[in-house]
């Protein structure tokens, strides 16, 4: 698992460790049961803060996709990729539905969107 923090992101750092491990899971590069660096030893191959690390790994926790026994380290949780995809699939069509309804307010065709939606998605 390689992490990758950028300073110019506008995106806060335990924000991006949040992603990127969140990635990882969805991907199937982490499985269920893998153990992941400690709070600590993250901290320090990427060279932020502990209490950067402990965030995030709380928000992952509260999100469900990592465990922590205390004493033994932080844990890849099981996933039901199914409810994750679907929570995804919502968050989608809500944001789809507001640019639908920001193009119509300035007249852009849905031919003219669809060509948008292709280069974003191909770029």
């Amino acid at each position: 698992m390689q992490i990758i923090i950028s300073n110019n992101s506008k995106e806060p750092i335990y924000e991006q460790i949040t992603t990127q491990i969140k990635s990882y899971i969805l991907s199937g590069e982490l499985k269920e049961g893998t153990a992941i660096p400690s709070m600590r030893q993250l901290a320090k191959e990427l060279q932020v803060s502990v209490i950067t690390t402990k965030r995030a790994y709380e928000e992952l926790e509260k999100a469900g996709f990592i465990y922590s026994i205390v004493g033994k380290g932080s844990f890849i949780a099981e996933q039901n990729l199914e409810m994750i995809k679907e929570k995804k699939l919502k968050a989608i069509e809500e944001q789809l539905t507001a640019v639908i309804t920001n193009s119509k307010e300035i007249g852009i065709s849905l031919d003219e969107l669809q060509e948008l939606l292709k280069i974003l998605y191909e770029g």
